[in-house]
């Protein structure tokens, strides 16, 4: 099965239907150019009445960000997870020295590295200070080569109700920024955590690929947004393969 655009528009409708469904109702969803219509009502519902995150980033390191922002959504009480999807887990990311902000910010949950921290899911006037304080996460350049990496959720961050699994986690690098990453991974990883996807204990293996079409399914899930160049057409910009097999203890 390959990402094909009616795949990738189905995934993309699908998306909004378990988000806002009452949304859904109302809209067209049969183009790209009216999903993306829907996304910005989304992101001003949330702007106004919606719930955001607001994520602190020292620095980026692929890998590392993957796994704290698993550790972030897993340790969100389940209501106030399921409330921010409403909002499409609208997260806006700033430039800034977590540890520099203890005196002044609460953080919901602070990488273990200091690399990056989280305060949400919460209106926004409730983050209001600490986005005028900072500046937006510039991220300009493109994503770096790696190899591909295994990262383990650690098992004590949350309670496990299945045994931990391995997961292959794709990721677009062509024509895409590290901001742009920052943004689509994190869709791609709570909402994975809400569905139960990803748990304590799972094995992510981040692969980077140019581009994510040639990729044959099933899928356990996939971050679908319209193309730059053409807005007209959708495409994959993350994915998070099948479970295949028990990770490493």
């Amino acid at each position: 099965m390959k990402l094909s655009q009616d795949l990738l528009r189905a995934e993309a409708v699908r998306r909004i239907r378990v988000a806002r469904p009452d949304l859904a109702e109302e809209v067209d969803l049969s183009t790209a150019t009216a999903l993306s219509e829907v996304h910005a009502r989304i992101q001003e519902f949330a702007d106004t009445n919606g719930l955001l995150v607001v994520s602190v980033v020292r620095r980026f390191e692929l890998a590392e960000y993957a796994r704290a922002t698993c550790e972030f959504a897993i340790g969100l009480a389940p209501e106030r997870l399921a409330a921010w999807r409403g909002s499409f887990s609208r997260t806006i990311f700033l430039a800034g020295n977590p540890d520099n902000l203890g005196d002044r910010v609460r953080f919901d949950h602070i990488a273990e590295d200091g690399s990056a921290a989280w305060t949400g899911p919460a209106p926004a006037g409730a983050s209001a200070g600490l986005r005028r304080l900072l500046k937006l996460f510039d991220g300009s350049c493109g994503l770096p080569p790696r190899p591909d990496t295994p990262v383990r959720i650690p098992e004590a961050i949350g309670p496990r109700h299945r045994p931990p699994v391995r997961r292959e986690l794709y990721v677009a690098t062509a024509g895409i920024t590290v901001a742009d990453c920052l943004v689509h991974l994190n869709h791609l990883l709570v909402e994975a955590v809400l569905d139960g996807l990803i748990a304590p204990g799972d094995t992510l293996v981040i692969r980077q690929m140019p581009r994510l079409g040639g990729l044959s399914g099933p899928y356990a899930a996939l971050r679908v947004g319209a193309e730059r160049e053409h807005p007209e057409r959708l495409r994959a910009y993350a994915c998070l393969g099948e479970e295949t097999v028990g990770a490493a203890r």
